[in-house]
């Protein structure tokens, strides 16, 4: 697939109290095979267990993303 994400398909280090709490929840939930947890096991979790902060996130970004495009379009405009 074109727009295909591979950093979504990377093992998640536990280098933090957090990650690690949430990589071995992840991982006693889903059990994966090869015992990774993979960025895109944690968005599905967190897509089922707890949508609220998901949803808050893709709002961010998509508001930050917006501004970004009216900014790009006023600076071609002035040009």
């Amino acid at each position: 697939m074109e727009n295909e994400n591979l950093d979504l398909m990377m093992p998640v280090a536990t280098e933090t109290p957090l990650k690690e709490m949430v990589v071995n929840y992840i991982g006693e939930r889903l059990d994966p095979e090869d015992g990774d947890v993979t960025v895109a096991m944690a968005v599905d979790v967190f897509a089922t267990e707890f949508p609220e902060f998901l949803l808050a996130v893709a709002e961010e970004n998509f508001l930050r993303g917006y501004q970004q495009a009216m900014a790009d379009i006023d600076s071609v405009s002035k040009d």
